[in-house]
């Protein structure tokens, strides 16, 4: 067992946390349930994409020099000698000297012709097509394998997949795709002044939205979240409710680590040989924050207050989903911006401060979303990002510039 009141810089909480996690085994699912899952293996095409050259436009396939001099005034004249559709053959279909070939987007370019022109330029009458302008070799043409080319690399293990990828599955023939397991996530919430949906709420009790809030956010990380209920504040029914959560791969439990009287979370870690890791995080709102491990279980003891629980979801627990399931990329986007008002704090803790950026003459703004106590959760329902203090700075004044954390945008 580790020093308990072990207290860590956020970057070491994140190092910990991260060199704790081994990624998951992986299965075998259909590409239509892929969405956001992290790839097992490269992708490497075996075919072009597309598969031979065709148009970008409707048209006519033409040869570039017989449209030399073409102008509205002095239209060129050509013999229509065929038609090519989107998935038609050109098998007997060819393009000669003074002819062309009406043709569809996507379509395969047939022999003879080394152009297209698009419906917009020409004038058809008789069987026969005027020509308004000159066109050159290979326009509106799609090269065969200018997509993808035989033998890329077009997707690595380790993505997460998003609808592109999907499409790009799809177009490589893909029906079943090879991606990690998704870790199973065990929610508990403590505290006897809490109160659940639908149950009736006694003097001093508050509603649940801790476990709501992060049940969504593990579906948004494609984790499989199991929402335990609330145990009350007594060490049986709190190390009951941890012997059934043992079943998941993560552990994620709120309030009860603090030092309070009734903060039992700890002591149950110790009863089941949880080896923890750190109890403290120098960060503001989020300062008490248990992580343990056993075997390859991953224990998650958030602060209760409804701020603090989901910012350290954001900080700690997120980037431990993704790397179980074997993503890259696992960094929130982090960038400067002007602060557009004066901020205090005190040292020795960094501060993550609700905020809304905007972006001005391609520069960002950001400003605090109001009140930042870590019980009001509104501020983070309008908050777009976090403002980063850092530990030792005890104030910010309006202009300067400050580093926010994007929480919209993917990871990086």
């Amino acid at each position: 067992m580790r020093n308990k009141n072990l207290t860590v810089s956020i970057e070491e909480a994140q190092e910990i946390i991260l060199n704790s996690v081994s990624p998951l085994n992986c299965e075998n699912i259909s590409i239509m349930e892929a969405s956001n899952r992290v790839l097992y293996e490269d992708i490497v095409s075996d075919i072009m994409v597309p598969p031979t050259d065709n148009s970008s436009m409707d048209g006519y396939a033409v040869i570039a020099s017989d449209t030399r001099g073409a102008s509205h005034n002095h239209p060129i004249t050509l013999k229509i000698t065929g038609e090519i559709q989107a998935g038609g053959s050109i098998i007997g279909q060819r393009v000669s000297k003074g002819a062309a070939i009406r043709i569809m987007t996507g379509a395969p370019i047939p022999e003879g012709a080394d152009s297209i022109i698009q419906f917009e330029d020409t004038e058809e009458e008789a069987g026969y097509v005027k020509i308004f302008r000159e066109t050159v070799k290979c326009e509106n043409y799609r090269f065969a394998g200018e997509n993808i080319a035989k033998g890329d690399t077009v997707l690595q293990k380790g993505d997460r997949l998003r609808s592109a990828d999907v499409g790009i599955l799809a177009s490589l023939n893909y029906n079943i795709v090879k991606v990690y397991k998704q870790p199973t996530v065990s929610i508990i919430s403590t505290g006897d002044e809490l109160a659940d949906i639908g149950e009736d709420m006694q003097i001093g009790q508050m509603r649940n939205s801790n476990a709501y809030t992060l049940y969504t956010e593990i579906i948004k990380y494609s984790g499989l979240p199991d929402y335990l209920g609330i145990t009350k504040d007594t060490v049986k029914d709190t190390k009951e409710i941890f012997l059934k959560a043992l079943k998941s791969d993560v552990i994620i439990s709120t309030g009860g680590v603090s030092m309070g009287k009734y903060d039992y979370v700890k002591e149950i870690y110790s009863d089941l040989n949880i080896d923890i890791q750190f109890e403290w995080v120098k960060v503001k709102p989020g300062r008490p924050f248990t992580f343990g491990k056993k075997d390859n279980k991953l224990f998650f003891g958030l602060p209760g207050n409804p701020v603090s629980a989901l910012t350290s979801f954001i900080q700690f627990v997120r980037p431990a989903l993704l790397r179980l399931m074997g993503a890259k990329r696992i960094a929130k986007p982090v960038v400067n911006a002007f602060l557009e008002e004066d901020i205090n704090k005190q040292s020795g803790k960094v501060h993550l401060l609700r905020g809304y950026f905007t972006i001005k003459n391609n520069e960002f703004y950001v400003s605090t979303t109001g009140n930042q106590t870590s019980s009001v959760l509104r501020s983070m329902s309008d908050a777009n990002c976090l403002i980063m203090i850092p530990e030792n700075i005890t104030k910010v004044k309006a202009g300067e510039k400050v580093s926010i954390q994007l929480l919209d945008h993917d990871e990086i």
